[in-house]
């Protein structure tokens, strides 16, 4: 029987494009999709592979939980799982934990009804429990982006007190006292990393945390803008401003300049991701870059020995971050 990577190389694409083509035909241009049709034609490719996949009591198929399918910062990561995902002739379901519960418990259904083989959550706010107790009861499951050791769940992610730690170290080695601090969620336990991180970057530069300066929004370019006004009002505002996220960040440089401050001559602002538009924004934001797509690629690979029957150590793969320096920060003004 041909396989997925066969009918990629006849019609000239990837093999993720060809799961595209073939399980959301609308997300490919037409031209793509007449090849890939014709390519499974020619060679014999069949969903006949979906017996083949029951007799081995598998679907080849795996959903993947994601905490706001709009955020930019997920869209790397997607793509790594699925064109990992893809290469291994499975498919990819996507959740957004953000809707509605009885969409959530539809995603499980398929879990336990074996329609899907397994799981990877981009987040630790799950619409299930997947508390240590429960696990047995749940599919294989990898965790990607966050680390909650008390899941004991696979997972992929980076040092977020680290590379926390790094970018507020460069604001206080520029000579900023006033770092403030813009929060996602404080429940969230990426979020708690980097506030301690931040913490120790205030410590080490012998600079006490003002509780006025630390504020929260929910990751979106319009909570940034809201928290930057609550932070650029008060007496004594803060000279630089460390965001958790990059959309947090653009919607505070946006709103900041609206209000008259100058950036970063007037105000440093840095945040955290690398996504897309970070290097676009005007000015160029400073920030930590994640290897997204690399988060994803592991995560799923993660996933398959998973299911392959291999032992994969319960705890964490660490990737690098890297501080990246663009135009948004500068040391602060003399007066």
């Amino acid at each position: 029987m041909a396989t997925m990577k066969e009918v990629a190389r006849l019609a000239g694409v990837s093999t993720a494009t060809v799961s595209r083509a073939l399980m959301s035909p609308e997300k490919v241009s037409n031209s793509t999709r007449r090849r890939v049709e014709d390519a499974v034609m020619s060679s014999g490719y069949s969903p006949n592979s979906l017996v083949r996949n029951l007799r081995r009591n598998e679907s080849k198929t795996i959903i993947v939980i994601v905490p706001d399918l709009c955020d930019p910062y997920f869209s790397e990561i997607i793509r790594g799982i699925e064109d990992t995902a893809a290469e291994h002739d499975y498919l990819i379901l996507l959740g957004d934990s953000s809707q509605q519960l009885n969409r959530e418990t539809t995603f499980m259904n398929l879990v336990f009804t074996k329609q899907a083989d397994g799981m990877v959550l981009l987040g630790s706010d799950t619409p299930f429990d997947v508390s240590k107790p429960e696990q047995k009861n749940l599919p294989p499951l990898v965790m990607g982006c966050e680390y909650a050791p008390e899941l004991e769940l696979p997972t992929v992610h980076i040092d977020n007190l680290t590379a926390a730690f790094d970018i507020v170290n460069y604001l206080t080695q520029m000579g900023h006292k006033r770092v403030a601090e813009m929060s996602g969620p404080e429940s969230a336990a990426l979020c708690q990393f980097r506030h301690q991180g931040y913490q120790q970057a205030l410590r080490r530069a012998g600079l006490e945390m003002n509780p006025s300066h630390r504020v929260y929004g929910d990751f979106s370019f319009e909570s940034g803008a809201l928290a930057v006004k609550r932070l650029l009002t008060q007496p004594e505002p803060p000279t630089a401003i460390f965001c958790h996220n990059d959309a947090m960040a653009i919607g505070a440089m946006q709103q900041a300049k609206k209000m008259g401050y100058r950036i970063p001559q007037d105000l440093s602002v840095v945040g955290f991701d690398d996504i897309q538009f970070s290097q676009y924004c005007e000015p160029p934001l400073t920030t930590i870059a994640q290897p997204r797509y690399e988060i994803g690629k592991q995560s799923m690979l993660m996933l398959l020995e998973t299911l392959k029957g291999n032992e994969v150590r319960a705890g964490s793969r660490l990737l690098e971050a890297n501080l990246v320096i663009r135009n948004s920060a500068g040391p602060p003004k003399i007066k």
